[in-house]
């Protein structure tokens, strides 16, 4: 995980309309930046679903929120249509951003090892700076833990 205090790496990805975003692009404004395993599982099915009722909560206090997983920018359109979603989901199918946030972990299920994105929340500052950084964060409350950061 980054440590707090250090900038932010910038990233420039897709969303799930296959516009580009850069994290230079929020400048002036709080960011919410969560990476998620997967798509339409359950666990990232709640922590979507909380930030998006919690969504003008966050506008509010002058944060966006941005989701990033590795699935392609057709995945993402489906969930946030499926859960009709009010913000940005970015796709990193190459997993570079994911890697250069340092969430791209190897991990075990039933035994058997394999790589993937650890959930993982960094708040992130008008100037690009990381405030906050959580690991392994539990995907159903991790919504209202941030915004009680901000």
């Amino acid at each position: 995980m980054l440590k707090t205090g250090t900038i932010a790496p910038d990233f420039s990805l897709p969303d799930q309309n296959g516009e580009m975003h850069a994290l230079t692009d929020y400048r002036g404004q709080k960011v919410v930046l969560y990476f998620y395993p997967k798509d339409m599982t359950s666990g990232c099915t709640k922590q979507a679903c909380a930030f998006g009722e919690l969504y003008p909560q966050f506008r509010e206090k002058g944060a966006v929120v941005l989701g990033v997983s590795k699935d392609s920018v057709t995945s993402h359109k489906k969930f946030e249509e499926k859960y009709g979603l009010p913000f940005t989901l970015l796709s990193d199918t190459e997993t570079k951003t994911i890697q250069a946030y340092d969430v791209w972990k190897e991990k075990t299920l039933y035994g058997r090892k394999y790589m993937g994105v650890v959930r993982t929340t960094y708040l992130i500052d008008e100037n690009g700076t990381i405030v906050k950084a959580f690991g392994n964060v539990k995907a159903a409350e991790n919504p209202k833990d941030m915004l009680k950061e901000i």
